[in-house]
């Protein structure tokens, strides 16, 4: 904890040095008591589903991807645009709720203050940190973006992706392969749809079955559950045995040929995230930090224009 403290305090400026605005103090006076009404909502969504952990640190990684993090993931498609939520990357995210839920009360604090861009990075904080991960604390001051387009989520990341189309995609952005390799240990939380990581487990090559980097009877446990036609709906499988718990499992499993996606074991093909995955999956402590690190520095991305009073729609 001391050491996750230590680096906030050297990344306040670095945060102020975006140019964004942001800062630990924004809402101090004009709605002080925004956080503690976020974390409440997410603590009462979590503790009547504990998926909804991985599913909000996803909405806001999306969000931040697209169009920085804007909240324009939350946007509801209105007439012939097709919204960011409708787009084929994003069918699959869930609890928009809590978001809502959280906003609700906010608005009944200090309407018209709180943005919902801030709330989702503060709920995704939170989400992390109930499911035993590190705590920090957020810079605030984003504010809502009003153009939301499916067509542009062809941007994320895919779990298809090697390691250059990886490093592009995060370089365009401004995050390191350091950010990379942390920000990828956000996938020991969640589930997974075997349509993910099919690839790897049937037709891998011309010659291979299977993608030979796979430990076998991982390959295999995968195989049992997603045939090669799979026709059971939301098929799937967790994203780690303690997919529910924040922790340095993902990476431990990683160096065991046991990783789900494409993207994942990607991190094992170049030197230098190579290491870092050593150097996680041997210190939760030294993942918590980098984690943190990273969190604050993509969710510091941001280009919005309003304070929405709804979060599903623009003012």
């Amino acid at each position: 904890m001391a050491a996750i403290v230590a680096l906030l305090c050297t990344l306040i400026f670095s945060v102020y040095s975006l140019g964004d605005a942001l800062s630990l103090n924004y809402y101090d006076k004009s709605c002080p008591q925004a956080e503690v009404a976020i974390t409440k909502a997410v603590k009462k969504a979590i503790a009547n589903d504990k998926t909804v952990s991985a599913a909000l640190l996803r909405i806001h990684f999306h969000d931040c991807f697209v169009r920085g993090c804007d909240a324009s993931v939350l946007l509801n498609s209105v007439g012939k645009n097709t919204a960011e939520k409708d787009g084929p990357p994003n069918i699959s995210l869930h609890a928009f709720y809590v978001i809502d839920n959280a906003k609700k009360a906010v608005e009944a604090l200090c309407p018209g203050v709180v943005s919902c861009a801030d709330i989702l990075a503060l709920a995704a904080r939170d989400a992390v940190t109930i499911a035993g991960g590190p705590n920090w604390e957020v810079p605030k001051g984003r504010k809502d973006g009003r153009v939301s387009k499916a067509t542009e989520t062809r941007s994320l990341p895919a779990p298809t992706f090697n390691i250059s189309q990886l490093q592009q995609s995060f370089s365009q952005r401004g995050l390191s392969m350091n950010d990379l390799v942390a920000l990828s240990g956000g996938h020991t939380l969640g589930f997974s749809h075997c349509s993910s990581f099919q690839n790897r487990i049937h037709n891998f090559s011309t010659k291979l079955d299977v993608d030979p980097t796979m430990s076998p009877s991982f390959a295999a446990s995968l195989k049992s559950v997603c045939s090669s036609h799979n026709k059971v709906r939301n098929a799937g499988v967790t994203m780690d045995p303690s997919s529910r718990t924040f922790d340095n499992t993902y990476f431990k499993l990683l160096l065991q040929g046991k990783s789900l996606f494409s993207s994942d074991q990607s991190l094992l093909s170049a030197p230098k995230t190579k290491a870092l995955v050593s150097k996680f999956a041997s210190s939760q402590e030294a993942f918590g930090d980098a984690f943190v690190k990273s969190m604050i520095k993509m969710s510091s991305l941001n280009g919005g224009q309003e304070v929405r009073l709804d979060c599903k729609v623009v003012n």
